[in-house]
This record gives C-alpha cells, sequence and structure tokens, in this order.
C-alpha cells in the first residue's frame, strides 16, 4: 500500500482469515474490484489453528444442526477436488464402549431422557450406528467410503489402544491444511487482481457521499492509505466487535462469543494412518490424528475466553485435560512430558445464549448493520473452515443485492493453486516430481508436492542438486523454498514460513529459525 494511493473498490474486506480470504477470491472472480486488510499475517489467528479437519461435524448431529451437517458433507468433496494436495480423504476409528454418554445439554440427549427415560444419558451402539448412517448419506457422498464396523481384537487400529476396546466404528472426513488453504484463496484471489494486503491495519472508517472513506496503516512500514469502497465485510474474527468498536465507533458492539480450543503435538502414538475419535465420559470428544509424519495431534478443547486474556495459550487445565482423556484410550500414556509443541485458537462463535461452550453453534451469521452506510457494512459471525466456500456464496448474494450481479457462483469448479491434478494423483505427481529433480530425498518431494503440489516445479527451477537450492536452513527447507514463500505468499516473518505456510518448525532448532528469521529480515530490507 503506498501513502499517495486513494482508489475505489467495490468490496473492502478487513480480515485476511478463511472467511474473508474466500469471499476475496469469490467476488474478484465475478467482476467486483476487492481490497483485503489483514492486521497480521494471513491466516494469523483462529484460520491456522483450528483440528485441521474438513468433516460434516458429526457432534453436530445431537445439536439438531442438520442444513449445516448437510452442506459441510457436501462440500468435502467439492474441496477434496479443488485441493487435492492439501486436502485428503482421512478414516477415523470410534472406539466404542457400553460407558459412552451424549453432553448433558444436547437436544439429542434431552429428548431421550423423555423418550427413552431408560437409557440414563447413555449412548447405545445402535444410535451410533444409526448417526453414521445419516452422516454417510446427507451429503451424497461420492469419493469417500461408508462407514464400517471394526473388530479391535483383530485390527491395526487396535493395537495402540487398551485391551477392553473390542470393537469400534469406522467412517470418513477429510484432512486439510488449514493455513495453507487461506494462502492459496487469496493467491488466487490476487492473481485475478484483488489488492491483498498483509500487516495492514485499518484505522478509521466513515460513510458519507454515498461510499466508506476508510483509512489503513502499514504496520510493518508505517505507510499510510486512504480508499474509498461501496461496501465493507467485517471478516475480523475473534476480533469482530473490536473492529466494530475502533474502527467504526460502535462502542457497545456485543456479538461473538470466543470459545478457546487447544492442541497438543505428541511423539507419534500409533503406526498406521487413520485418526482416531475418542469420546470422554462426560460426552466431549477428542481427535488423535497422524501428524507431519513423526507425531500424533491431539485436541481440541472447548473454554470460554476473553481477548482481555491475550493471544489464546494452552492452560495447565488444558494440557492435563488432553492428556487424562487421551490416555483413557491408548495402551501407552500420554503425559504432559510427551509434548513436543502446543497451539491454541479462538473461535469467534455467535453469541446464541447457549450455556456451555461446546453447545454454542457452529453455523455462521451474516449481519448487516442497517444503522451503517445504508446497510452496506456486514459482519460475519462464526463459520468453519469446512463450509467457508458456501459461507463466501452467501456473502456474495448480499453483495450482489446490494451493488448488482457481476456474475455467477464459480468456486465449486476450478482448482486452488497448486491442485490441477486429480483427486487420487498425488503420488503420482511425486513420482513426477523425483523424476524431474532425482535428487530430492523421497520425504522432501513428499513434503513439497503436498505444501504446493503442481507450484512444486517453480520453486525447483533448474536445480541440479540440493546445493543448487541455495542456504540450507535445516531439515529439508532451504531458500529455494523460502525465497519463493517470500516473493509469492506474503512472508515477512520465520514463523509464517515455519507454522503457517509449512509445519516444518518442529524439526528446526532454535538456532536455525533464528538464522530463517535474519535471512527474511535482510530480503525485507532491501525492499
Amino acid at each position: 500500500m503506498t501513502a499517495e494511493s486513494s482508489e475505489h473498490y467495490d468490496v473492502f474486506i478487513i480480515g485476511g482469515g478463511i472467511n474473508g480470504a474466500g469471499i476475496a477470491r469469490d467476488a474478484v472472480g465475478r467482476g467486483y474490484s476487492v481490497c483485503l486488510c489483514e492486521a497480521g499475517d494471513f491466516a494469523g489467528g483462529t484460520s491456522s489453528a483450528s483440528t485441521k479437519l474438513f468433516h460434516g461435524g458429526l457432534r453436530y448431529l445431537e445439536y439438531f444442526e442438520v442444513r449445516l451437517v448437510r452442506e459441510a458433507l457436501i462440500e468435502r468433496e467439492v474441496l477434496l477436488r479443488a485441493m487435492p494436495h492439501i486436502s485428503w480423504p482421512m478414516r477415523f476409528v470410534l472406539p466404542y464402549h457400553p460407558d459412552m454418554r451424549f453432553e448433558g445439554q444436547s437436544p439429542t440427549s434431552k429428548l431421550l431422557s423423555f423418550t427413552m427415560p431408560w437409557l440414563k444419558g447413555s449412548r447405545p451402539a445402535w444410535l451410533i450406528r444409526f448417526g453414521l448412517f445419516l452422516y454417510d448419506n446427507l451429503g451424497g457422498r461420492k469419493i469417500l467410503p461408508g462407514t464400517k464396523t471394526l473388530d479391535l481384537r483383530k485390527d491395526e487400529a487396535g493395537r495402540s489402544l487398551k485391551p477392553h476396546f473390542s470393537k469400534a466404528f469406522e467412517y470418513s472426513d477429510c484432512w486439510i491444511d488449514d493455513a495453507r488453504l487461506v494462502v492459496l484463496n487469496l493467491m488466487d484471489a490476487a492473481k485475478r487482481g484483488a489488492d491483498i494486503n498483509r500487516s495492514t491495519r485499518v484505522d478509521r472508517a466513515t460513510f458519507q457521499d454515498g461510499k466508506w472513506h476508510v483509512d489503513a496503516t502499514n504496520t510493518r512500514t508505517g505507510e499510510t492509505k486512504s480508499v474509498t469502497a461501496s461496501l465493507i465485510i467485517n471478516a475480523a474474527g475473534p476480533w469482530v466487535d473490536e473492529v466494530l468498536k475502533q474502527v467504526f465507533g460502535m462502542n457497545e458492539a456485543s456479538n461473538v462469543r470466543l470459545v478457546r480450543g487447544s492442541h497438543i503435538v505428541v511423539a507419534k502414538k500409533f503406526d498406521h494412518d487413520r485418526c482416531y475419535f475418542f469420546q470422554n465420559a462426560d460426552g466431549r470428544i477428542i481427535f488423535a490424528i497422524p501428524y507431519e509424519g513423526d507425531y500424533t495431534l491431539i485436541g481440541t478443547t472447548d473454554a470460554d475466553h476473553s481477548l482481555e486474556d491475550g493471544k489464546p495459550k494452552i492452560s495447565d487445565e488444558e494440557r492435563a485435560y488432553l492428556c487424562r482423556m487421551a490416555s483413557e484410550y491408548f495402551k501407552e500414556p500420554v503425559s504432559e512430558d510427551d509434548i513436543v509443541w502446543t497451539y491454541s485458537g479462538v473461535r469467534p462463535l455467535f453469541d446464541d445464549g447457549a450455556s456451555a461452550a461446546q453447545s454454542a453453534t457452529r453455523d455462521y451469521v451474516l449481519k448487516p448493520v442497517p444503522s451503517m452506510g445504508n446497510d452496506s457494512l456486514i459482519n460475519i459471525f462464526g463459520g468453519k473452515i469446512t463450509t467457508y466456500r458456501k459461507l463466501a456464496e452467501s456473502m456474495l448474494e448480499l453483495i450482489t443485492e446490494r451493488l448488482g450481479e457481476r456474475g455467477k457462483p464459480w468456486t465449486g469448479g476450478p482448482a486452488l493453486p497448486g491442485g490441477d491434478m486429480a483427486v487420487d494423483a498425488v503420488s503420482d505427481q511425486v513420482a513426477i516430481l523425483q523424476s524431474a529433480f532425482p535428487f530430492l530425498p523421497a520425504g522432501m518431494a513428499q513434503r513439497l508436492m503436498r505444501t504446493y503440489g503442481t507450484l512444486a516445479h517453480d520453486i525447483l527451477g533448474s536445480a541440479h542438486d540440493l546445493d543448487a537450492l541455495g542456504q540450507h536452513f535445516g531439515a529439508d527447507l532451504y531458500e529455494a523454498e523460502v525465497r519463493y514463500l517470500f516473493e509469492n505468499e506474503w512472508v515477512e516473518s520465520a514463523q509464517d514460513v515455519l507454522y503457517r505456510r509449512t509445519k516444518i518448525g518442529l524439526r528446526l532448532s532454535d538456532n536455525q529459525a533464528n538464522a530463517l528469521q535474519s535471512w527474511i529480515e535482510g530480503q525485507l530490507a532491501r525492499g
């Protein structure tokens, strides 16, 4: 952003998480002029702190959120086709035991306590199987296999579990690299003409003469910019109310319930590629997921959070809870000493008055502010990664009502950058990459393809050996990759590279991370 620019945009978006990124891509692809500003790094908050799943939300069926679940189930396969490099099918193992119970406040629990009081809150196997039948069929599943029953005494999935777990149900959902999903949407939006700005804080927005006047500041360079826009979308996630207060002067704004979800990463607990779905005695659930080859990701928690608490971080209680709950299932207990990394994010859920954090709706709410700008300020509350594209389409309906139609829905077809391959073609593409660059170690070729897809060829260029990739920062991270990220993916710090654009930070030492930071600072200094 330059101080002297003064442009007009159809749509101005505040927030560079998954909702803002998805809307920017959809809107610019339909012919609207778009400017997006993010105060920090893209996916720097909630959108990089998920459980990394594209899923329908099996447990949301207990809250009768059938529309949300059906929409998410349909989207799983749409998204798999659009980004097969950063998402893939995964089988989930749900061990059954007689003590499984419903969450006490769920509508299903309340209904069954009235209609089948003899169950006394327990979750019978037949009812779980019925729920999985609905889950298999609500979304018109075509790619993913359906549910089956496992004998854990014979199946490999039972080896790492305590011996009294003898039966499980196995169903399908999908993995997603959440932060890369955000960046790829923004890359595609920028390629189509959107003005995408990171480290850019929106200071003030006022409505006059039939349009919005917006002032913003680049927090790294200090440069300022003033633009005008026909419509503003507040997609600031956990900070949506803060933006309403500080940017628009709506001091009484109070729409969001912040719920913290924390995760732990431990050394690999099992050797297969399936995920576990564990249920606690109180009805709450966690996942245990294969992560980055050598690790297991365990989460999540549900705890109310306040912005006054600062950047979300896992509490001692959450650490203990995740270790204790996983240890109820795993033969080898999970201790806090096993934890190699943690991360926490805040879900900005629409405050629907639910009494418990885990009961608050995960559905999204798009809410115009009639008192501001003739209905041309629209806030986003809630949402989930799986339905980000549908949320964007719903937002575009509101934009079309206000600005007129420029184009039809289109994002259900074209692949995201690097995803121009068949759903099941990643292994073939890895082989093609290794054939073109035979010096690549197998693990590195796999990681590059899973991170960048067919764009991995651009990163490697004409390199004929590893030395030609430039400075080695540690593990299999080389200068050629970092330079690509710097030039194409808005990187400004080592953290951007190590824990958002990639997850390779788990394998680098502090000294190696510091060397990477110095390299990036040198590039920024050169302008």
